[in-house]
């Protein structure tokens, strides 16, 4: 028996000796009557070794001592059970946590998620707010200690409290909840902290986990991001579509920071301003039950913790009127585009949507009169473009006589061409910049149907969701920038596109390639639109035949024969007219363009 044995077996039997002495048990009163039993029967009813577990007592002097050391002055609040209050109004259900005092969940009362369950926008088992506090050098973070919650009412609004008191010095924090809305007005006060923390500035985290609430989260995905605005006005923010993981630190005062998702938003604002802060962002792919993983770190001077610190927590949609009220730019939390975009969304389609809104409950009838005004708004601008479409058909013989004449000499023909329309009065670009006018509006549509808040999960015709893409058939395969389904929103717009072109390609002087290539663009949108929301598709569908009506009357009114009188009577009159400054510079283009070509075919 070697070294190791030995010490193995004396072990053994001083644990043979603990359990026989300490834990064996008491023999029956009757057995001690009866013929003693062999000694091997007592030893089978032993219980093995291994399940003896002995666990050591800690005594309450020793917890108070751990307690202490790790909590300091604020040991008294340590090793309580967690408890929780519910307020709410119209709009949400807060639930708050007595540890730390803090938000603990957000339900927002009129929304539900993807599969009919109640939206949680803030969740508690995945996102969290921290209060740390520097405690003679001991980083203390308040969300471990129990406050003590009470609650009162002022009419309508109710105000819940949580205090933290040894009766030397306190923290109060304070939520005061209106009777409506989607703002939670927070505070922070305080009485002799200085007896107790170092003067440095208060940590404010918030890790916050967006639960995942639509269908398709990798769209999801890539419209969540998190948004600020500094002291000094700059917003700013990371980058949306990144899945991976993005970082900024705010090294100037920061006025509010918002998690921004595709519909909704859980912001904090302060009244003055947070001293400086770190953001971050990241997706786990790993866990579809979330979007993305954002996360803010902020600094609160402690001269307004010391005395109040105020803010506001935002926990609601993304609709415009209501973002508009929170703070200066929080309405940035609603995606509307980029240049000119925004403006044309928040003077014009927002205006006209939620002005209908007022006498229609049907957001497809919505849209289809969206559509209605914005081509009545668009009609005088449509009228000149047709106005000059017509004239270009007037002088379609004309036009065709000097190509003929000109047969393989473009240059010369264009020459002529611009010579024809100075003599009869035509700007050949006059038919374009009315078309030109109207792109900054339905680019904008294009950011603001994907995004409207008031579009989510409302049914129109066979669309279940007018924010999403509705879905006729779902195919087997999936299609490379097609995707798996069949939309026949945005099929009826391709249809109506390649209807409207040929329409009108049937009385233009488009001719060649172009002629061609025209039918491209209705089919290159079949693929990119497949899977935007369909609120958009059926809007550029109407607007289609609205648009397609609207030649039709056009044609009906405009008489062509007349205009081609006017325009020979221009050519007559203007048969000896100077040139312009432009189509003199345009021509002098033409001739040093056909010279330099003449150039390159002697060389070779």
């Amino acid at each position: 028996m070697d070294r190791n044995q030995f010490t193995g077996l004396i072990l053994m039997f001083a644990l043979l000796a603990v359990y026989f002495t300490w834990f064996a048990p008491e023999p029956a009163v009757e057995e001690l009557t009866t013929q003693e039993e062999p000694v091997e029967e007592v030893v089978e009813e032993a219980s093995p070794i291994d399940t003896v577990t002995i666990l050591p007592q800690i005594s309450d002097s020793v917890k108070a001592s751990l307690q202490t050391q790790k909590f300091g002055a604020f040991a008294f609040a340590a090793e309580k059970s967690e408890a929780f209050k519910t307020i709410e109004n119209n709009e949400v259900i807060i639930t708050l946590s007595n540890k730390g005092g803090r938000i603990h969940q957000v339900v927002l009362k009129n929304h539900k998620d993807y599969l009919g369950n109640p939206l949680v926008l803030m969740d508690g088992s995945k996102s969290k707010t921290d209060l740390i506090v520097d405690h003679n050098g001991k980083m203390i973070n308040l969300s471990e200690l129990a406050f003590t919650p009470s609650v009162k009412t002022f009419g309508d609004t109710t105000q819940i409290s949580y205090v933290l008191t040894n009766g030397t010095f306190s923290i109060v924090q304070k939520y005061l909840l209106p009777p409506s809305g989607f703002q939670v007005a927070y505070s922070i006060e305080n009485k002799n902290l200085n007896t107790v923390l170092n003067p440095t500035d208060v940590k404010y985290n918030w890790n916050h986990a967006i639960n995942r609430a639509e269908a398709h989260l990798e769209d999801g995905r890539y419209n969540s991001n998190v948004r600020y605005l500094l002291a000094d006005g700059d917003y700013d923010e990371l980058a949306e579509r990144s899945t991976e993981f993005e970082d900024e630190t705010l090294g100037s005062q920061v006025k509010w920071v918002s998690f921004k998702q595709k519909f909704f938003t859980a912001a904090i604002i302060t009244n003055n301003a947070f001293r400086s802060g770190y953001i971050s962002q990241t997706v786990d792919f790993g866990d579809t039950t979330s979007v993305k993983n954002l996360s803010m770190q902020m600094l609160i001077p402690y001269s307004d913790f010391a005395n109040e610190f105020k803010a506001r927590y935002f926990f609601g949609p993304n609709n415009y009127k209501v973002l508009k009220k929170v703070a200066p730019d929080f309405e940035e939390n609603l995606d509307m585009g980029w240049g000119p975009l925004p403006i044309v969304n928040k003077y014009l389609i927002i205006p006209i949507f939620h002005f209908l809104e007022r006498f229609f409950s049907n957001y497809g009838i919505i849209i289809l009169l969206v559509v209605i005004v914005i081509r009545l708004i668009l009609a005088p601008l449509t009228w000149k473009s047709h106005m000059s479409m017509a004239k270009m058909r007037a002088m379609k013989p004309e036009l065709d006589e000097i190509k003929a004449k000109h047969d393989g000499d473009m240059q010369k023909a264009q020459q002529e061409q611009m010579k024809l329309y100075q003599q009869v009065g035509i700007n050949p670009v006059s038919g374009c910049i009315p078309m030109l006018l109207q792109m900054p509006i339905l680019f904008s549509l294009f950011f603001f149907f994907p995004n409207a808040v008031e579009l989510r999960q409302q049914a129109f015709l066979w669309a279940h969701d007018l924010s999403t893409y509705d879905s006729v058939l779902s195919l087997p395969f999936e299609i490379p920038f097609y995707g798996d389904h069949v939309s026949l929103f945005t099929l009826l717009m391709t249809l109506s596109t390649i209807l409207y072109t040929w329409s009108n390609s049937q009385i233009t002087t488009v001719q060649g390639p172009m002629k061609t290539l025209q039918y491209m663009m209705p089919i290159m949108f079949l693929f990119v639109l497949n899977s935007y929301a369909s609120g958009l598709t059926f809007y550029y569908f109407v607007s289609n035949m609205v648009t397609f009506g609207q030649t039709v009357l056009f044609r009906k009114v405009i008489d062509e024969d007349k205009i081609h009188r006017v325009l020979q009577e221009n050519k007559k009159k203007n048969s000896n007219k100077k040139k312009s400054k432009f189509q003199q510079r345009l021509e002098d283009a033409m001739k040093a363009s056909q010279e330099a070509q003449k150039n390159k075919k002697k060389k070779k």
